[in-house]
């Protein structure tokens, strides 16, 4: 009697949503965000861009030139919104954008598939900025960022106020970073599945709660204004504004992916979704690490409450 060897089934194989080498992925995505703080310079971003575009905008100096009654103060809003664009906070807006890449299909569908779940991201942003506009206009100038003069320690209200707002926001980055290459678990994934914009909705609150700490002189400027205004529907009207102006470019940005999406980049995401997932989770952390680190820890020594940090010699 002859035996028949039998050769085992193998197994299908099954394609891992994360990618390999993820403590590796964290370290590297960890030191871009501090080297990005290390390289970051304010002065060049927030004055030679930012009151660049805003004069340009508005024809005139926007730091010498009061801004005199509602209707300046809106357009002072939406114009200073747009040459915020660029300013530290917002470096962590473009990292809504990296889930939005690796849509298949027609140009239009995915300019579609793009440009829609961005409607979530609006409203949360909206919300958020819309009732803090609305308190700095009720409350005034009692407002902590209101304040700028030092305490004890060196740091004044607004700075600590800053510190409190951006430190939140980056750990949260790096915990969605985290969460999407399956080291932690996913806040969201269970509402997700409920409601699929609620990853884009969060991305909104959180851009809308750069508002809350932002130091960016424009900024100050409107916010002194609307605390001076004891005009709750003014703030309200104006952050909105504010928040808008700051989205456009990613807006812009977001097309500019919808179309590459259909050409090799887009095919090289799509074929595995782990692709997909290094994308999101490198822009999280990344993101998430420089807002921690820029607005906590490198602001401590700038304060000389640390000894040290580094800094380029242009930052």
């Amino acid at each position: 009697m002859v035996e028949i060897a039998s050769t085992p089934l193998k197994a299908p194989e099954t394609t891992s949503p994360y990618p390999r080498r993820r403590a590796l992925i964290v370290a590297l995505s960890v030191l871009a965000g501090f080297l990005l703080t290390v390289v970051w310079s304010a002065t060049f971003v927030d004055s030679v861009i930012g009151d660049s575009v805003a004069n340009s905008l508005l024809g005139h100096d926007a730091k010498e030139v009061p801004i005199a009654g509602v209707a300046a103060g809106l357009a002072f809003a939406l114009a200073t919104g747009l040459a915020g664009s660029f300013t530290a906070c917002n470096v962590a807006v473009f990292g809504a954008v990296a889930p939005l890449m690796g849509q298949g299909g027609s140009l239009g569908g995915r300019i579609k598939a793009v440009l829609l779940p961005l409607r979530w991201l609006i409203a949360g942003m909206v919300a958020v900025s819309a009732v803090y506009g609305a308190i700095v206009g009720f409350v005034g100038t009692s407002m902590p960022q209101f304040d700028t003069a030092p305490t004890a320690a060196g740091l004044s209200p607004r700075s600590i106020q800053s510190m409190v707002v951006f430190g939140v926001i980056g750990l949260v980055f790096v915990w969605l970073g985290l969460a999407a290459l399956g080291l932690v678990k996913d806040p969201l994934e269970r509402v997700s599945q409920r409601f699929p914009g609620a990853r884009m909705l969060v991305m909104g609150i959180l851009i809308g709660g750069f508002l809350i700490g932002r130091p960016f002189g424009l900024f100050r400027q409107l916010f002194r204004d609307a605390a001076e205004s004891g005009n709750p529907l003014y703030g309200a009207g104006a952050f909105v504004l504010q928040s808008l102006g700051n989205i456009v470019i990613m807006v812009v940005l977001a097309v500019i992916i919808a179309i590459v999406a259909g050409g090799p980049i887009g095919r090289w995401i799509a074929a595995k979704p782990s692709r997909a997932a290094l994308i999101v989770a490198v822009s999280f952390i990344v993101v998430g690490v420089f807002t921690f680190m820029y607005w906590d820890i490198r602001l401590l020594a700038r304060r000389e409450i640390i000894p040290w940090y580094p800094v380029a010699p242009w930052a």
